[in-house]
């Protein structure tokens, strides 16, 4: 699987199947009136946290987690309290022992930020990097097809 082949448009809500809906807090708002960056990067980690999870089979592997190793964000409009933004999440890439993920947050239709983040396999007990097992790399890999759960 290339890098390339799970790569979408990150703006277009048709390119998610994962959502989690996120409330805006009042303490989102920063002096300027809209949802501060610290904010939008919390509504990253909550869809980032549901959409990995759903995938790691932690009964199966009690010790199997990830590690966030990068994070990019780009902000494209600003928003305000009060509402809910709903973040889209999916799999871009999956490697020997890392995955790649990608999210769009919108408010309403209008997409008002985008992120990707790269992610480690990582063995708990062995605290070590670790490539995933084959049921997990197949979950992943099929992830962008799979109706939201």
């Amino acid at each position: 699987m290339t890098s390339d082949s799970l790569r979408a448009d990150l703006t277009d809500r048709a390119s998610f199947r994962h959502w989690t809906p996120v409330t805006i807090r009042f303490s989102d708002e920063d002096n300027l009136g809209h949802v501060n960056n610290v904010a939008i990067a919390a509504y990253v980690e909550a869809s980032r946290t549901m959409l990995i999870h759903r995938f790691l089979l932690r009964e199966k592997y009690p010790d199997l987690n990830y590690a966030l190793v990068h994070v990019d964000i780009d902000y494209l409009a600003e928003f305000h309290y009060p509402g809910t933004v709903d973040v889209g999440g999916r799999v871009e890439r999956v490697g020997t022992k890392s995955f790649a993920t990608g999210y769009g947050l919108f408010v309403g239709e209008k997409c008002v930020a985008t992120a990707r983040s790269v992610n480690v396999f990582f063995d708990t007990a062995k605290r070590s990097s670790v490539a995933p097992p084959g049921d997990v790399r197949a979950l992943l890999e099929n992830a962008n097809g799979a109706a939201a759960s």
